[in-house]
């Protein structure tokens, strides 16, 4: 028996290019991202993807003692959809809806200040609280917030966290566990990861540059993106969900990306199409040279007739375990709306002659509207060797 298809609803976001999809969208088209930045950090310079809207809104009373930066970049993600989310609760009941998120700092930034804090005045802030940083309250903190009653649970794989969440999300629908889902991902800016890629020499000190001969590596990004995923017929489908793990290396991926051409190739033939079905690609491309190298050569031989694809890491930064969502949130701005362009690849133009030529999308173009399913593929790798391929379609 074939699993009965899912939709993705409602869209929730908030990055570096904007607040929500009024802002976004628009700062997308023109590739002007307002909070891409050099900050200095304790071992030098670094170009960070920072949120500048400011997050107003707090937790409820009740739930204050979850109450930090990471939080709040997920409830302004959670109160653009809460309508849709509503409107399900009072569908289907609090405990028939899920939450699925994918983190991979949490709170760590208020775990951050609040030991800052104890150095300099011998004990912990009264309003810290060990629930902001713990990596698996985002999905029951934001359940508590919602309302709802179904499961709720976190995933954190590093860069690959939020894409997994959707398979996840998927699973708990097909399975009749729920009725409807959350899902998504959050990952705010802290000195950790900062510092942490740094000291592995994989971040830039200007914007990143893929898939471009003169790439340096990484910006480190924040921000949250976030859907309601339910079996109701809508205008964009989840396809195709394709995972591996090739546990090449607990930071560098296979050279030849075998791990992430498998996961790709499985979210093909779980969608039952073919490589030149699809209209566009949205790639990973974190501009540092392994990782490039790596997916242009998957790409190459994925698609040998190729097809348009971008990078869109330097105008929100790489947001690490909310990567994946806000990439597939652009994906699906693609199909859900006639007025969103294919995202432009932001680079210096100087392709690597070491890699295979890709068709980057360098101009205003639009995914063809016609007759028939339209396809668009979102993917994201991580450490340890953790792959996702994800597949909209409308």
């Amino acid at each position: 028996m074939k699993a009965p298809p899912v939709y993705l609803h409602a869209l929730g976001m908030i990055n570096a290019l904007g607040g929500d999809l009024e802002s976004i969208v628009p700062a997308l088209a023109a590739n002007h991202a307002r909070g891409m930045a050099a900050v200095h950090t304790g071992i030098g310079d670094a170009f960070v993807g920072s949120v500048l809207t400011p997050l107003d809104l707090a937790p409820p009373a009740d739930l204050t003692r979850y109450d930090c930066r990471n939080n709040r970049l997920l409830l302004a993600a959670l109160a653009q959809i809460s309508p849709a989310v509503d409107a399900a609760r009072e569908r289907y009941g609090a405990h028939r809806i899920g939450v699925v998120l994918g983190t991979s700092t949490s709170g760590i930034e208020a775990a951050e200040a609040a030991f800052v804090y104890q150095a300099q005045a011998g004990d912990l802030p009264p309003n810290f609280n060990y629930r902001q940083m713990e990596i698996g309250t985002a999905a029951p903190f934001a359940a508590a917030a919602l309302g709802l009653k179904g499961p709720a649970f976190t995933i954190s794989t590093a860069c690959t966290s939020s894409a997994k969440a959707f398979a996840s999300a998927r699973r708990l629908l097909q399975l009749q566990m729920c009725d409807a889902v959350v899902v998504g991902g959050v990952d705010s800016l802290c000195e950790l990861t900062v510092q942490g890629f740094a000291s592995l020499e994989s971040t830039s000190g200007a914007r990143t540059n893929p898939m471009s001969r003169n790439r340096c590596g990484i910006n480190v990004g924040e921000g949250a993106a976030v859907f309601l995923m339910s079996r109701d017929e809508a205008a964009v489908r989840l396809a195709g969900v394709g995972e591996s793990s090739d546990a090449h290396h607990i930071s560098a991926p296979d050279p030849q990306g075998a791990g992430g051409e498998m996961a790709l190739r499985e979210a093909i033939a779980d969608a039952d199409i073919v490589p030149s079905s699809i209209g566009y690609v949205n790639l990973h491309t974190t501009a540092t040279r392994k990782n490039d190298e790596m997916e242009a050569n998957l790409m190459s031989r994925v698609f040998p007739d190729g097809v348009a694809t971008s990078g869109t890491k330097p105008l929100t930064g790489h947001q690490l375990g909310a990567a994946g969502a806000t990439e597939l949130g652009f994906a699906w701005l693609t199909l859900a709306r006639d007025d969103v362009a294919l995202p432009r690849h932001v680079w210096d133009g100087e392709a690597d002659p070491a890699l295979p030529a890709l068709n980057l999308v360098e101009s205003e173009q639009f995914l063809p509207r016609g007759e028939g399913a339209q396809y668009v593929m979102s993917n994201s790798f991580a450490f340890g060797g953790s792959n996702v391929s994800l597949i909209l379609a409308r």
